[in-house]
């Protein structure tokens, strides 16, 4: 049986409550990246990096010139 490889591109922007049960399997262990709320700002909940590490997902954010103090990470586990 072949599996569909990961493409970690196709889910930012996405909500990390819109992912489907399969996309939480395949995406199980990695990290994401979301915006921290503060009053002042209430960012939508989207993911903006995804990685196999936290460096990872800092490296993305950098390379993309966000700003890493607004954003905070989350390590996606099993779905159940």
């Amino acid at each position: 049986m072949s599996t569909k490889p990961v493409v970690p591109d196709s889910f930012l922007g996405r909500s990390p409550e819109s992912l489907t049960l399969a996309e939480r399997l395949a995406l199980a262990g990695q990290w994401i990246a979301l915006e921290i709320y503060t009053p002042k700002r209430l960012p939508l909940r989207r993911i903006e990096a995804i990685g196999e590490s936290q460096q990872a997902c800092l490296r993305q954010l950098e390379s993309r010139g966000l700003a890493l103090a607004r954003y905070e990470l989350h390590l996606l586990h099993q779905p159940y």
